[in-house]
């Protein structure tokens, strides 16, 4: 079994790494991510048997990492979340260890894991996710103050053909040129219009005015092209369903 962790804060990542190495020798840590930037793509990269994830990290929270996991790569989250969040985490057969890690409920998780219980079902999965991720919905956005070097400027939204999470911040990629805020991917998906914006990917949320078609390859991963920019943008799995009717 090959295992990732993914925590921002160093010494809780590597207490965990001991903990897991005491209880089952022969699981292999093939990287310790501090972010979830970087859990994502080393998951993308390595596609560990098991990759444990902290709730709350920079760049991608770690319930947004795995929603875009695209292979085989079973969950476990390590939580501070309330009670009813482990109650939907359980309905939907992910693993959680609550923090700060007890050294008798990761010894429970070990044993299940090494048991090899059926993974969650993708649908079960990207639903589970999306009602867990889902802030309290607010006002639509109509425009958005963006950062670019030093200036400031306030954008309408109409003018944005993408969102994309970059490390600590996210990139707004408008016909004006690309901004930055630190709003997460999943509080703009939350407050704008979702007839006109729709999140394709855990890091990404595209403006539908300006999507100007589609692409799948050969192992019939989909990729969107948009208007005005060169680079397609993927599709991760679990949104691919969104466009069956294009």
């Amino acid at each position: 079994m090959r295992a990732l962790i993914a925590d921002d804060e160093p010494h809780l990542a590597l207490y965990l790494r001991d903990q897991l190495l005491a209880l089952w020798p022969e699981l292999q840590i093939v990287h310790v991510a501090r972010n979830g930037i970087d859990a994502a793509a080393r998951i993308a990269e390595l596609e560990p048997d098991l990759a444990f994830l902290d709730i709350q990290m920079p760049g991608l929270t770690g319930l947004e990492v795995a929603q875009g996991i695209e292979g085989a790569t079973r969950v476990v989250f390590v939580t501070a979340f309330d009670e009813y969040a482990l109650q939907a985490f359980e309905h939907a057969a992910l693993d959680y260890v609550l923090k700060p890690v007890a050294a008798e409920r990761l010894a429970k998780t070990v044993a299940r894991l090494r048991a090899g219980p059926a993974a969650p079902t993708d649908a079960g999965l990207a639903d589970t996710l999306r009602t867990l991720m889902a802030p309290p919905p607010g006002p639509r956005l109509r425009y958005i103050l963006a950062g670019q070097g030093a200036t400031t400027r306030n954008l309408d939204v109409a003018d944005v053909r993408f969102f994309q999470a970059d490390d600590k911040y996210t990139v707004v990629a408008s016909s004006h040129g690309d901004y930055v805020i630190r709003t997460t991917i999943t509080e703009l998906a939350s407050r704008l219009d979702p007839l006109q914006f729709w999140q394709v990917h855990r890091a990404t949320v595209i403006n539908l005015a300006w999507l100007e078609g589609t692409r799948r390859d050969e192992t019939s991963r989909l990729f969107l092209r948009m208007r005005g920019h060169a680079a397609e943008l993927p599709v991760s799995r679990a949104f691919v369903h969104l466009f069956k009717a294009m």
